[in-house]
């Protein structure tokens, strides 16, 4: 097996040079780092990550507790903070709380019982994770004061709504799955301020708002906005069912660009975070945590993207009967 010494030998330097060349410390010129580390990589040189943590007083571990690992979404964040950490040669245990608010108190009492040197929370629906004893980096939205970090979740509702508006539409429903949630009601909000004075607006949530569209869509509402892909899903289902087709009788939305919104039929017009990013920033946030570096004072906001396709189309207003 390779080592410092070896490379060492190989290159002409000292174990102390190659050391901080790999670990990006010291003072080591690009020119001979790049050396240091193509050599490194011919000899299939691997750091011992677990010697440096303990040495370090550190397990190289993070926890992730994740709400509900069920939903499509999560599972591509939680991939996204796995290959993050794993850049930083950090492992990840992962935790589902199981969308009980309960549960995720005791899952994070679990990783850190295991010696986790820091905890990323994805929380609960309406849940605020109290304050723990290891650097915590939360991820949810804006409007929460204990975000760490988040997609712009106002901003994608304000793109999907100011979508709608332009193609024309003036009724428009706002349909969310529970209002509990902080990054749903953002999402409405933002939709809300993109149709003020250009719309007539009706919000309503859950089962018992899906059940209100067919007749809504009959009495001239001409678009839907939902807060998530899985939930326009369930519309289209229900839309179906009554006869109503998409975008032919009315338009529809989701958010979160999940695959699903491809292999719907039409395919979904929705937003898009950029889930790698969120994943990265909350990963190095969580770095400088664990180095003693000092909280943001302020949670961080990552843009998020309007992907129109072919669920939503222009108004079109009813011919008038021939008479």
């Amino acid at each position: 097996m390779s080592s410092l010494k070896q490379i060492a030998a190989d290159i002409g330097v000292s174990v102390a040079t190659v050391s901080n060349a790999l670990t990006d410390k010291g003072r080591v010129s690009k020119e001979m780092a790049a050396r240091i580390r193509a050599r490194a990589e011919e000899l299939g040189y691997r750091p011992n990550v677990t010697a440096r943590a303990l040495k370090r007083g550190q397990t190289g571990i993070l926890g992730l507790v994740m709400p509900d690992l069920t939903n499509p979404l999560f599972p591509r964040i939680a991939q996204s903070l796995s290959d993050a950490a794993d850049a930083r040669q950090l492992g990840i245990l992962i935790a589902d709380s199981r969308r009980n608010a309960g549960e995720q108190e005791n899952a994070m009492r679990r990783l850190i019982d295991r010696g986790v040197d820091g905890l990323l929370v994805v929380p609960q629906k309406g849940s605020a994770p109290e304050p723990q004893a290891v650097p915590t980096v939360v991820i949810n939205t804006p409007s929460d004061p204990r975000n760490t970090v988040s997609a712009d979740h106002v901003g994608g509702g304000y793109l999907i709504g100011r979508h709608i508006a332009d193609m024309g539409h003036r009724n428009v429903v706002l349909l969310g799955g529970d209002a509990v949630s902080d990054v749903q009601q953002d999402r409405i909000a933002g939709m809300r301020r993109a149709l003020q004075g250009r719309a007539r607006v009706c919000v309503c949530w859950g089962a018992d708002g899906i059940a209100t569209l067919p007749l809504q869509v009959t009495n001239g509402a001409s678009a839907v906005l939902t807060t998530s892909d899985l939930l326009a899903l369930r519309v289209q289902s229900t839309l179906a069912s009554a006869g109503l087709s998409v975008p032919g009788d009315v338009s529809l939305t989701g958010f979160d660009d999940l695959p699903l919104a491809l292999a719907m039929h039409p395919p979904l017009s929705t937003v898009a975070q950029d889930v790698d990013r969120i994943a990265g920033r909350a990963i190095a946030i969580m770095c400088d945590l664990i180095a003693g570096q000092p909280a943001p004072v302020s949670g961080e906001t990552i843009p998020t993207r309007l992907v129109a396709r072919q669920s939503t189309t222009s108004f079109q207003p009813a011919a008038n009967p021939e008479t």
